[in-house]
């Protein structure tokens, strides 16, 4: 059973401390909302459990490992992405979701990542440089990576941002799938979802 477990983390950025002695779980089949206003912390946190970021204090567990123990084996399960698109404007659609899973090990197949991508609304758009893309299709590329990589952990920096109506509910969707089939997610997130959070957590500024 998947779980993702925070005990007592303590973050700063630079001299400023952000969060002290937080701790929380999130269990399979379950989401946990992470909300604040600007610079309470929230990407330093998802960055300290995705162990991208070294907290100064505290430790973050997967399945009861902590994640420096074997950072391989945790980063296998984790699906990790950043506030930023992190899209290449040289490579088209096809090309950025092929690229992304191949640096994670997947192998999707190009039917795959045309449906995948079909699913996310680029079909006709699945070729052209992402250069030609408006924000929030260059964010449905990540929806499509949703969709292909089977990590069991989410961890997520503001999805929706330039999502349309449909693209949000169309990530609620993927959510709620993700979670049916045992994943756990944590979100930082300003705007609701159509997939209720099993609970929030507040940072404050």
């Amino acid at each position: 059973m998947n779980v993702l477990e925070a005990r007592s983390l303590t973050g700063s950025r630079g001299e400023a401390r952000l969060f002290r002695d937080l701790s929380f779980g999130v269990a399979a089949g379950e989401w946990l909302a992470v909300r604040g206003p600007n610079g309470s912390g929230k990407t330093t946190l998802l960055r300290c459990v995705a162990g991208l970021t070294r907290p100064d204090a505290g430790d973050v567990l997967w399945n009861g490992e902590l994640i420096t123990r074997d950072r391989a084996h945790f980063h296998a399960d984790l699906l990790y992405a950043g506030h930023l698109d992190a899209i290449k404007d040289d490579l088209s659609a096809e090309e950025n979701l092929a690229s992304a899973l191949a640096l994670r090990g997947v192998d999707a197949g190009a039917e795959a990542i045309r449906a995948a991508l079909g699913e996310a609304g680029l079909d006709k758009r699945r070729q052209l440089p992402a250069r030609r893309l408006s924000a929030g299709q260059r964010r449905r590329i990540g929806l499509a990576r949703l969709i292909l990589d089977p990590a069991p952990l989410w961890t997520l920096d503001e999805p929706l941002t330039a999502l349309d109506d449909a693209g949000q509910r169309l990530f609620a969707a993927l959510l709620a799938r993700h979670l049916a089939r045992g994943g756990v997610a944590l979100i930082a997130t300003h705007q609701a979802l159509d997939a209720p959070a099993v609970r929030e957590l507040r940072m404050d500024a």
